[in-house]
């Protein structure tokens, strides 16, 4: 029996660039928006964001020859304006045929239904509320449409530990005692796996789509984290005990990430804390997990 495919779901502004429809938007309102998408319709849009995101995950289709990778267009369009949308899924060529076109309202109810494993948007609310119903998902920063991180198809996605792969136990306690206190507790659960956080379903989606490739897989993981030694070794013990194998781990120590995630080419880095991806969001497509005590509701 063939598994279900690894299914996303991605909002249409995270997927393209619709920067000048939202400016037509804000200033004329929402008719002058429909008019100007209708009008539009045949000019197809640019990559946004998620674009490459998308692409790459779609090539797995065509490396395994079926469908093992499924996209969700969730958007808060109207089917009339977003005709413009799939106008321009159809000319870049990506097999996306599900969509939910909500005219205004959230899409975010329809995650679950769809069965998504992800939630990409750049409506932070929708992916609070997504991350309420326990669906991994991200809020994709502005400031690197269009630019593809690498030549190849291969899908390469970094991740922060704590609050997204990993529960924020750990970092609760450096938020409250600081560095010395979280890393004496870490150092003394260090046989204890950590819990799981928000992304632990997906990296485990993600860790199963690997193993059906024998060689030459065109998924690449890594773990870019602020830890260091001794806190390291209960998150590769963690990993151990969940049976998930990431192909590269980066402990830090505090430095910044932005110019580790440029060497890696990430596709798409998500992270907990606001600052992180706004330093790495100029460079690659960064993902705010609003999840944890570093985001408060």
């Amino acid at each position: 029996m063939t598994p279900r495919p690894l299914t996303v779901a991605i909002s249409s502004r995270a997927l393209f660039d619709l920067r000048d429809s939202n400016a037509v938007y804000e200033a004329e309102g929402l008719e002058a928006y429909r008019r100007f998408q209708i009008d539009n319709e045949d000019q197809p849009l640019d990559p946004g964001e998620g674009f490459y995101f998308v692409k790459k995950l779609l090539n797995i289709n065509k490396l395994k020859k079926e469908k093992r990778v499924e996209i969700i267009l969730l958007s808060r369009n109207s089917a009339d304006t977003g005709l413009r949308i799939f106008n321009s899924i159809e000319h870049h060529g990506l097999d996306v045929t599900k969509a939910a076109f909500c005219g205004g309202d959230s899409p975010y109810r329809y995650v679950r239904p769809f069965g998504c494993d992800l939630f990409l948007s750049t409506h932070g609310a929708d992916v609070r509320q997504a991350l309420e119903q326990g669906v991994a998902a991200a809020n994709l920063l502005l400031g690197s449409s269009g630019r593809e991180r690498s030549g190849t198809d291969e899908l390469r996605l970094a991740f922060d530990g704590d609050a997204v792969l990993f529960s924020d136990e750990a970092e609760q306690i450096y938020q409250a005692q600081g560095l010395e206190a979280f890393s004496a507790a870490e150092a003394a659960e260090a046989g204890k796996p950590l819990p799981g956080g928000p992304f632990k379903s997906f990296l485990q989606a993600l860790h199963d789509l690997q193993q059906e490739f024998d060689q030459g897989c065109p998924i690449r993981t890594a773990l870019v984290t602020a830890r260091e030694a001794p806190a390291h070794e209960r998150v590769i013990r963690t990993l151990r005990a969940w049976n998930i194998r990431l192909d590269e781990s980066l402990f830090l120590g505090g430095m910044t990430k932005a110019e580790f995630l440029k060497a890696f080419a990430a596709d798409v880095f998500f992270d907990d804390q606001t600052q992180h991806c706004e330093a790495a969001a100029p460079h690659i497509p960064a993902g705010h997990v609003p999840s944890g005590v570093t985001n408060p509701s």
